[in-house]
């Protein structure tokens, strides 16, 4: 999955320091994304194409395909998208904070954190592709169609490395491997004396392919499709 979004997104790398960011932003350096209304990153996830394909619709039409061109034109109908009101240009890279508050946290807990005298609030969606677009920018409330539920109160992305490693105990995983895949060092005699074989990665990770793929046969009995390019990709090639 990863893979194939690197080959989609073709990441280049940042002009300041030359490091190559695999996931942009969503925010802004000039600020656009605070401006009202939707931006173009929104048009883009509504059809699932990139914002080079919408900029491509609004600038050079003769280059995209009718089909996209028109999915395209009705997606900015339907989100109310004004040209040229915001750039709607993605940031370099998410910030570590950033991303647990404004977009993991709100994901799992289906509500924005408060953020000065404005208290903690639903995430507000376009309902439309299931399970909804966040809808951004100043006014996203009135142009919201629904709003997220929880899925998950109190998750952390630290808290996925504790997930991952009882599902590892769950599926009888060495000790010696555990900490590997943790990232940890144990120094006891015991640990000297472990050795990890190749058998013993191969059952894990057939077991951990289990669960995944029981994880997208149930979320496909939701949706046979997502917003989201790279679950979209996994979820129809179980078709």
């Amino acid at each position: 999955m990863v893979a194939g979004h690197i080959a989609r997104t073709k990441p280049k790398p940042w002009e300041c320091h030359g490091l190559t960011y695999v996931f942009r932003g969503h925010g802004a350096a000039n600020g656009s994304v605070s401006r009202p209304g939707a931006k173009l990153v929104d048009v883009a996830r509504r059809v699932g194409v990139s914002t080079g394909t919408v900029s491509n619709v609004l600038n050079r039409p003769d280059a995209v395909a009718e089909p996209t061109r028109l999915k395209v034109l009705e997606a900015i109908t339907d989100l109310g998208y004004v040209r040229n009101a915001g750039s709607g240009e993605l940031a370099v890279h998410w910030r570590r904070s950033g991303f647990a508050t404004w977009l993991f946290r709100p994901a799992a807990r289906g509500r924005y954190p408060g953020r000065g005298n404005q208290e903690e609030h639903p995430v507000p969606v376009i309902a439309e592709p299931w399970p909804g677009i966040p809808a951004r920018g100043r006014g996203a409330s009135k142009r919201a169609e629904a709003c997220w539920v929880p899925i998950a109160p109190g998750l952390t992305p630290h808290g996925l490395r504790h997930t991952h490693k009882t599902l590892m105990r769950e599926v009888g995983t060495p000790p010696k491997l555990m900490d590997e895949r943790m990232g940890h060092e144990d120094g006891s005699v015991q640990s000297r004396y472990d050795h990890i074989t190749a058998g013993m990665r191969q059952a894990l990770m057939t077991a951990l392919t289990g669960m995944w793929e029981e994880a997208l046969d149930a979320r496909r009995a939701m949706s046979p499709g997502s917003p989201v390019a790279a679950l979209d990709a996994v979820l129809r090639a179980r078709g």
